[in-house]
Order: structure tokens, then C-alpha cells, then sequence
């Protein structure tokens, strides 16, 4: 057996007696910590002057970078080649910032779509169209687009395209209804694209294309109450839950600010995920040689890599039945996270072909550990929801609207007269939560 300092023997025991949310929080510190200051500035100024919580900026600025990647940069390890295309949901209330903290973090990709698109207005312009093609746009983002839409995007934008909703819970609506071909379509696109396979498109009324890989990421908010419309309706079955990254809140700052974030620590990030773009837009022209580059790991990142696999898989095989399916995606999330972060730490000087090294893989081993944590929370909070036994005034209120009498609450609670005839001659409004159990057998 291993012997165990007094530091590992403290956060053994931290990690047994912590809460999931305590457990996310104090990983969510610790990763912002390590990154890059032109990232780990700008959420935390964001946190002080636009109360935006911490890690809803942390997981949009991650799929603004994983987006900017693309398919030019890839890793090899364990015998897979894996790229960093990666789906995060952010989950939260009316109110908590989920908009702003996506808004800030795409904001250089925006822009960018902004310049793009007005280029593609002035060639439309001055381009004749009975005897010339329609010029084809350059385009990142795409917001409220059908599926074909999207696979006509992504066909002329074949590096990545970044799917982002303010609000996903349409899309997922569209996804859980068998009858919805488009949902149908969405979500195989995203089962397929998340491992970067073929789309191949073959209509009547549209232009034939095929991507011979392809790369969406996304980012959407939900709010709380929506999310087990995530696990229902062939979501959770066909693995598409197991490859989302949730961000519960965690993070909440009630202090006004009268100040601004500074323009240096935005210009700082924003000038890092351009140079990721800039790198992505050099390999797609069409003089370039070289369309993508592999980046080397280090003997010891691919040795910890390796065994940080295979403990997942140990972990796996004893895990309870929910978490198992999600565990095997961690297997493949964390080659993901590994390129994300080496491109992070490499964005301020765009020396992306360095070594991957083994400071690399340990940060993405607590990026992925904290995507797990948030899965477990988003668990509990729903499970537990799911469960609640409901309280005498629940039904008393459900009876009256469904016409039932007294008796057949007392038939249905097994509690007495007494205690029902009191709280049905309540006013609704003023009746008080009492949690009983319900009988099992009524009659």
C-alpha cells in the first residue's frame, strides 16, 4: 500500500467529507489559477466588474478557444488521434449572466464574422450571377440556422463551425421530439461531429457536398427548470447528455461595481484567440502545403496521460450505472482538453507547434474532473427533484383543481379526517408545507 503524506492524507479527507458543489468550486479556483493570465485576468475582472459568474465565463471562453482551433491542430496518444472540439451548457436563472458571459467570450470571433460577412456583402454585389457562382462566406458562428443550414455552413467552412444559442432549450426541444426531423438530424450531427466523422449530403433540391471530417462545437444556455428536458426523449440513450459539459453555478459576487474591465486585459484575451484564428485562416489558404499540424507530447505527459486512462477506466467498471456511459466520454475528453490547453498556453506568442508537456495534461485531468463533478451536481439536483415526495398542500391544491372531494384525499394519503378537513379549509395561499408519504395501496 502506498504511503500517504500529511498533504494527501488532507485532501483524501477533503475529498470525502466535500460536497460536489464544494468539490467544483475549489477545482474551478485552481484551474483559473493556472491559466494563462490573458485568460485567468479577464474572468476574474469580469467576476468583480459585471458580476459574471466565474465559471460561465471559464466555459465560454473554453468553446470560443476550442472553436478557434479547428481542424488544424491535433494530437496522437494512446492510438487516437483526437481534435478539441468540445459542447458546454451552461445552466443557470433568469438573471445570472449566462448571456454576458457567452457575449464577452466570443466577442473576437464576432467581430471577425462581422468583417467576413461584410466582404461577402460586397462581393455578392459585384459578382454576376448568370455566369459566376455565388461567393461562398466565411462564417464561425452560426446562431438560429436548420440543420441543412448549418451543413451548408460548415461545407464551405470545413475547419469548425461554433453552433451558439442564448437559449438551447429549443434546439433540445427540436432533439426530443421523435416527429422533428430536423431534431433528428441535429442530433446525429452532434453525436458524429463530437469524434469528427463524415457528413455526406446528397438532395435533390440542394448541392451535393461531403466533409470528409467535421468539427462543431457548441456553447447554449438552459435555464434550471429545462434540464430534465435534456434527459428525456432518447437524449440520455443515445449519448448525447455523456458528451455535454454542464456548468451549474458556483460562483456568485453581490457587490455593484462602478468600474470597467481594463482594455489591456481585453485586448490581451481577445488578441490570443485571434491568434489562434490567424494560425487556423493561414493553414486553409489554398497555397498552403500543410493543412494540419500534429502536436508531440512529451514521454512523461503521454505516460501520465496514459495512466490517468487507464484509472478512469478502473473507476468505470465500479461506477454506478448513470455515470458509466459518461466516464467512457471522459476517456475521450481529455485528449480534447489536453490540445485545448496547450493552445491556451501557447496563444499570447503563437508557438502552437511546441511540445505538449506534462503541466499540459495535469490541468486537463482537473478540467475534466471538474466537468464530472458538474455532471454529478446537475444529477443531484435533478434527481432529488425528481423524487420529492409531494406535500398535503400539493395535493389538497391538485384535488380542488381536479374536482376531487376530501375523502379521496384521505383515501389516497392515508392520513385522517382531522388533519386533511384542516388544511383543505385553508386558503391555498396561506397553507403550510407538511411532507408526508403517500400510501402505497389506497383502496
Amino acid at each position: 500500500m502506498k504511503n500517504l503524506n500529511i498533504d494527501e492524507i488532507r485532501d483524501a479527507i477533503t475529498d470525502m467529507t466535500s460536497s460536489n458543489k464544494e468539490k467544483s468550486l475549489s477545482m474551478l479556483n485552481d484551474i483559473i489559477n493556472q491559466l494563462p493570465p490573458e485568460f485567468s485576468d479577464i474572468i476574474n475582472q469580469t467576476f468583480i466588474q459585471k458580476r459574471v459568474p466565474k465559471e460561465y465565463l471559464l466555459s465560454s471562453i473554453f468553446f470560443a478557444v476550442s472553436t478557434s482551433i479547428g481542424l488544424t491542430f491535433y494530437i496522437k496518444a494512446i492510438g487516437y488521434k483526437n481534435y478539441a472540439n468540445l459542447y458546454f451548457t451552461i445552466i443557470g436563472s433568469r438573471g445570472d449572466a449566462k448571456s454576458e458571459a457567452m457575449k464577452i467570450a466570443i466577442e473576437p470571433i464576432k467581430d471577425l464574422d462581422d468583417v467576413d460577412y461584410d466582404e461577402y456583402v460586397f462581393d455578392l454585389k459585384n459578382c454576376n450571377l448568370e455566369i459566376e457562382d455565388e461567393p461562398e462566406r466565411k462564417q464561425i458562428l452560426i446562431q438560429n440556422a436548420t440543420i441543412e443550414a448549418v451543413h451548408k455552413i460548415h461545407s464551405e467552412n470545413p475547419n469548425s463551425v461554433g453552433i451558439y444559442y442564448d437559449e438551447i432549450y429549443s434546439l433540445i426541444e427540436k432533439m426530443g421530439s421523435s416527429s422533428s426531423r430536423d431534431g433528428v438530424a441535429w442530433r446525429t450531427f452532434f453525436l458524429e461531429g463530437y469524434t469528427n466523422g463524415h457528413v455526406d449530403i446528397s438532395r435533390k433540391t440542394t448541392k451535393s457536398f461531403r466533409l470528409k471530417e467535421t468539427y462543431p462545437t457548441l456553447l447554449g444556455g438552459l435555464q434550471h427548470q429545462f434540464v430534465p428536458k435534456l434527459f428525456a426523449n432518447g437524449n440520455l440513450e443515445s449519448g448525447f447528455i455523456d458528451r455535454l459539459l454542464f456548468t451549474p453555478k458556483l460562483t456568485k459576487n453581490n457587490e455593484l461595481s462602478r468600474g470597467q474591465i481594463s482594455a489591456n486585459v481585453l485586448n490581451d484575451y481577445n488578441s490570443s484567440v485571434l491568434n489562434i484564428i490567424a494560425y487556423k485562416r493561414q493553414s486553409e489558404d489554398i497555397d498552403e502545403t500543410i493543412k494540419q499540424f500534429e502536436i508531440k507530447l512529451s514521454v512523461e505527459s503521454e505516460d501520465l496521460l496514459f495512466n490517468y486512462i487507464q484509472e478512469l477506466i478502473k473507476r468505470q467498471n465500479s461506477a454506478e450505472t448513470t455515470f458509466k456511459e459518461y466516464m467512457a466520454k471522459m476517456q475521450i475528453s481529455i485528449h480534447k482538453f489536453c490540445l485545448l490547453v496547450h493552445m491556451m498556453n501557447n496563444s499570447s506568442n503563437s508557438n502552437f507547434r511546441s511540445i505538449l508537456n506534462i503541466e499540459t495534461v495535469e490541468l486537463a485531468i482537473k478540467l475534466n474532473e471538474f466537468y464530472f463533478s458538474n455532471f454529478k451536481i446537475i444529477l443531484e439536483e435533478n434527481l432529488s427533484n425528481a423524487n420529492k415526495e409531494p406535500t398535503l398542500r400539493d395535493i389538497v391544491i391538485l384535488a380542488k383543481k381536479n374536482g376531487a372531494i376530501q375523502k379521496d384525499v384521505i383515501a389516497v394519503t392515508g392520513l385522517n379526517k382531522g388533519t386533511v378537513s384542516k388544511c383543505w379549509n385553508k386558503d391555498s395561499s396561506n397553507l403550510q408545507p407538511a411532507t408526508l408519504k403517500l400510501v402505497q395501496n389506497a383502496s
